[in-house]
């Protein structure tokens, strides 16, 4: 860690501590805080890692992050996590292809789009429950097929 103390504006201290206080806030993001918090009392590595179960370098790491970045160097950097296992191509083909409707057929069916597109049914399902697609639905106006439609 740099030998550079952690300070702290007012308004940070009391983000990080709300932050460890907090109940719905995930433990990775309260954890963070709390190395912030115990590195700007003066605490030493080892005692931040004794107290918070993390690594050396874990906390050297997310102590340069913040005296760089301040609050914002504590979230996770972009691109972390599992990738789509989809095709970027695929999810648009079956987002334009749900507004337009088959060719002999009213309207598009999980399985029906999945085989035009060349993905699973559950991928189609998920596609549309993400972007609130519903072509089961139809949206039009039926008329009455009561001979005394008109008269009622």
């Amino acid at each position: 860690m740099s030998t550079a103390k952690i300070v702290l504006t007012p308004e940070e201290h009391a983000e990080l501590s709300r932050r460890v206080r907090s109940a719905t806030i995930s433990q990775r993001d309260g954890r963070r805080a709390r190395v912030i918090l115990l590195a700007s009392q003066g605490c030493t590595r080892a005692e931040i890692s004794r107290l918070t179960g993390l690594s050396l370098p874990v906390i050297t790491g997310w102590c340069q992050r913040f005296q760089a970045q301040r609050l914002d160097g504590l979230a996770d950097k972009p691109g972390r996590g599992r990738k789509p296992s989809l095709p970027l191509e695929a999810v648009q083909r079956v987002i334009e292809q749900v507004t337009k409707p088959r060719i002999g057929e009213p309207r598009w069916s999980c399985r029906s789009m999945a085989r035009a597109a060349g993905i699973s049914a559950t991928s189609v399902h998920k596609i549309w429950a993400a972007n609130d697609l519903k072509p089961h639905l139809t949206r039009t106006f039926k008329l009455s097929n009561d001979p005394n439609f008109e008269e009622k």
